[in-house]
């Protein structure tokens, strides 16, 4: 019941219908408005608290914490260090692990390869300013990027990786957006509280001739980032 709570003045936040430093109800009405107890309010409060989203203030009751929300604009050119730039001092991608593994359907028909083939995994976290901002599963194929991990663990970018590769430009082709909790790992990696909500986007990268190169999942706290399209 606590994370209901949780997720519902999470929801009020991210729909604008609380601002930052606005007042959060008390913890008598918000126990009638959910019809729980005001100890379950408490403990969604402490989550939402725990995860950076509200913050108390002794003896003035809860307000919607003043984190700047960043904007993250997906187009034909969707770049990681352009879409935040001028929203954060300091940009940094991690690589998390990497490995070989089989296609799965779902991949071999992002990157337009028959099932089985083998593909470049690469594991990755996105932090804006010491704050995790997102966590990143990508696939490439194999034949043509073997040495993209490598490179890329030196670089931090994907566009920094893709040119030294001989690929001087690349258009997103496709984005699906979903929403969904974060599991046990993403809340470890990204600092969340347990039941925060994350923005999903599924994409895909192509060249200028039209050849996929990358299929990737990507993981945003939804307090942190919002996606325009």
């Amino acid at each position: 019941m606590w994370r209901r709570v949780a997720d519902a003045i999470r929801l009020d936040i991210v729909g604008g219908k609380l601002e930052r430093g606005d007042r959060l109800p008390g913890e008598t009405t918000l126990a009638a408005r959910f019809a729980v107890n005001r100890h379950t309010v408490r403990r969604a409060l402490a989550a939402l608290d725990a995860e950076g989203v509200v913050r108390a203030e002794q003896g003035r009751g809860w307000f919607v914490a003043e984190a700047q929300r960043l904007s993250y604009r997906i187009g034909k050119r969707t770049r990681f260090s352009e879409g935040l730039a001028g929203q954060a001092r300091d940009l940094d991608r991690r690589l998390l692990t990497t490995t070989s593994e089989p296609a799965n359907a779902t991949v071999a028909r992002a990157l337009r390869l028959r099932p089985g083939a083998m593909t470049v995994r690469l594991e990755t976290l996105s932090v804006a300013d010491g704050r995790p901002l997102s966590r990143a599963t990508s696939w490439l194929d194999q034949r043509r990027f073997a040495d993209f991990a490598g490179i890329f663990e030196r670089t931090r970018s994907v566009t920094a990786t893709l040119r030294n590769l001989g690929i001087t430009d690349y258009a997103r082709t496709s984005t699906h957006i979903s929403a969904r909790h974060a599991d046990a790992e993403e809340t470890r990696l990204l600092r969340l509280a347990p039941g925060a909500i994350l923005l999903v986007s599924e994409s895909v990268d192509a060249d200028p001739e039209g050849r996929p190169i990358q299929y990737a999942l990507s993981r945003f706290p939804a307090d942190r980032l919002e996606l325009i399209v």
